[in-house]
C-alpha cells in the first residue's frame, strides 16, 4: 500500500505539483525478533553466583580491614613492650651499679 501526497511548491509565480510517496513498510516498525527466555535454572544459578561473589568480596574486605587494625594494635603493643623492657634493663643496670658501690665501701 502506497500513500501519495502532492506538495505544491511555488516556482516564480506559479505553483508546481510534485508528488511524494512513501511505502508502507517504512512507516511501520519492523517486529522485534523473539527473545529466548532465560531458564529458571540458568537465571537462578547466575543470581546465586553473583550474590556469592559480592558477599565473598565484601567479607574479604571486612576481614582485611579487621586484620589491618589488629596488626596495627599488635605492633603498638610490641613497641610499648620494647620500651618497657629497655626502661627495666636500664633500671636493673642502675641498681646493680649501686649494689656494687655499696659492696666496695
Amino acid at each position: 500500500m502506497t500513500v501519495r501526497t502532492k506538495i505544491l511548491l511555488p516556482l516564480r509565480g506559479r505553483a508546481v505539483a510534485r508528488s511524494f510517496s512513501v511505502s508502507r513498510p517504512r512507516w511501520e516498525a519492523a517486529p522485534l525478533p523473539p527473545r529466548k527466555p532465560v531458564g529458571a535454572f540458568r537465571g537462578g544459578l547466575f543470581g546465586f553466583l553473583t550474590g556469592a561473589v559480592v558477599a565473598g568480596a565484601s567479607v574479604y574486605y571486612y576481614v582485611l580491614g579487621d586484620y589491618r587494625i589488629s596488626n596495627e594494635m599488635l605492633n603498638d603493643d610490641i613497641t610499648a613492650l620494647q620500651h618497657a623492657t629497655i626502661k627495666l634493663q636500664s633500671y636493673i643496670t642502675e641498681l646493680e651499679s649501686r649494689v656494687d658501690q655499696l659492696k666496695k665501701k
